[in-house]
């Protein structure tokens, strides 16, 4: 498939859900898939999205990825640093790290941190719902990027790449895994508001079929499925009536493919007329909240964020293999300005959620087959960011990649465990350090691949998400 060839879509009409769930057959190119049985390569061939199976066993079955995009910052969430508190206002001893904007001397975080659980790690205030399911989180305080800024930090965390268009790894996963529900897009992103910064590039297919692609839905609005998803029910047709003209559609769409020969985006579109048939239902029960209890409501809470995540476990329930979960458009946690203030109202909208839905999911038993990862692009810096004129700012902090925190649970990661440190001061990671690539590595590990072995053929070469690097994190495996 041309490089070029995927579609990026800004609406959320039927055609458009449909499009960006990637209906295409052709071009599937799954023999270079190693690892994977003839049968399972012959079922994908005539449905690219048909569950198929990883190179070896493995714990974890999907994922729920919980975006902070904008990059909240490490020493006021997950990693505590009372050396910081004790140098607040003062010069560190150490030069500052180059970052995007110039800082000046060290700010202590505003926030109260306490130890949580059995394991007795200690999380920020403002996670106090997070910290009451540590035991079944795994903290990496040793997270590093490659650059300081939002758009290379972005693509690197999603797509393994920081500067040129490559799949992301929800595209990655259910190219090598398919999905569990026909009536469903295995991939999906949400966001209220709006996209974020880079918008369809977080959830791009690339030189994949288009099939693998995330579908983005705006989730500002929950109330009621038709604003999640327009037209996805006919006004005017009953579900036989629409059976029958379906059917009649579907023969000529049929008889004009067998004369056209192999055209992929022909037979694209008669297969996203099936889906669009069966997904009226699926999507509509799906995405309504109404047939959650009132009692799940209240652990969840009720803010935008609140509400698509529990979105989230009802979709993961119906085996949609990956969904993303984006705070907002553009960069909510992008916080250069009163850090105590946004922070808090951020992590105010979606900590009991968090906390809610690993709870839920342990429940529920979906835990050690699901993993959820929490985190954003990179880090803030301990230092206090500057103004023009070398003016310290209204106690903001600017991005950090050389050391930041993220959190994973379930899917067979250690719970109740901290990976890795930065230094005193949380400026660099100087422990244990994880790069983005073997934090890929191990997530597609516990998978069920092997990050070497899950390849695709483009332009003569054999790519992979972690490119030509990264290692699994043996340390963070139950």
């Amino acid at each position: 498939m041309n490089q070029n060839s995927h579609q990026n879509y800004a609406g959320l009409t039927r055609r458009e859900f449909l499009n960006r769930s990637g209906m295409g057959l052709g071009a599937i190119s799954l023999g270079t898939l190693g690892g994977l049985p003839t049968t399972a390569k012959t079922s994908a061939a005539t449905n690219p999205l048909a569950t198929k199976s990883a190179h070896f066993p493995a714990p974890a079955k999907r994922v729920i990825h919980i975006f902070f995009n904008g990059g909240a910052s490490h020493v006021d969430t997950f990693d505590p640093k009372p050396e910081l508190t004790k140098r607040d206002g003062q010069p560190l001893p150490a030069p500052n790290l180059i970052t995007e904007r110039l800082t000046g001397v060290g700010m202590a975080s505003p926030f109260r941190f306490q130890p949580y659980g059995e394991s007795g790690i200690e999380v920020s205030e403002l996670f106090s719902h997070l910290g009451q399911q540590i035991d079944d989180v795994c903290v990496i305080r040793s997270m590093y990027a490659d650059l300081p800024n939002h758009e290379p930090s972005l693509m690197l965390m999603n797509t393994g790449v920081a500067n040129v268009v490559r799949p992301s790894f929800g595209s990655w996963l259910t190219y090598g895994l398919g999905s569990e529900n026909e009536n469903l897009p295995g991939f999906v992103a949400m966001s209220p508001g709006g996209h974020p910064v880079k918008g369809p590039q977080n959830w791009q297919s690339a030189f994949l079929p288009s099939v693998y692609q995330g579908t983005y839905i705006d989730t500002q609005e929950t109330d009621q499925v038709d604003k999640l998803i327009e037209n996805i029910r006919n006004s005017t047709l009953d579900k036989s009536s629409q059976r029958q003209q379906l059917d009649f559609v579907q023969q000529l769409n049929e008889h004009h493919l067998d004369q056209r020969g192999n055209d992929t985006q022909l037979e694209a579109r008669i297969h996203s007329y099936e889906q669009a048939f069966r997904m009226q239902a699926a999507a509509t029960e799906a995405f309504d909240l109404t047939k959650e209890p009132t009692y799940i409501h209240q652990m969840y809470g009720n803010t935008p964020q609140a509400r698509q995540i529990l979105i989230a476990r009802r979709l993961a329930e119906r085996g949609v293999r990956f969904v993303q979960l984006w705070h907002g458009a553009w960069q909510p946690w992008d916080n250069h300005n009163n850090i105590e203030k946004e922070h808090r109202k951020l992590a105010g909208e979606c900590s009991q959620a968090i906390g809610a839905l690993i709870a839920d999911l342990r429940q529920r038993g979906m835990l050690d087959s699901t993993l959820v990862i929490i985190g954003g692009e990179f880090g803030r810096t301990p230092t206090v960011e500057l103004e023009r004129g070398g003016k310290s700012s209204a106690q903001g902090r600017d991005h950090n990649h050389h050391g930041f925190s993220l959190c994973l649970a379930g899917g067979g990661i250690k719970g109740g465990h901290v990976h890795g440190a930065t230094d005193e001061f949380g400026f660099r990671a100087v422990e244990d350090r994880v790069h983005v690539h073997d934090l890929h590595a191990t997530l597609l590990h516990q998978l069920g691949f092997d990050h070497e072995r899950l390849t695709y053929r483009y332009a003569g070469r054999d790519f992979r998400l972690t490119d030509v690097k990264g290692r699994v994190i043996q340390s963070i495996i139950a």
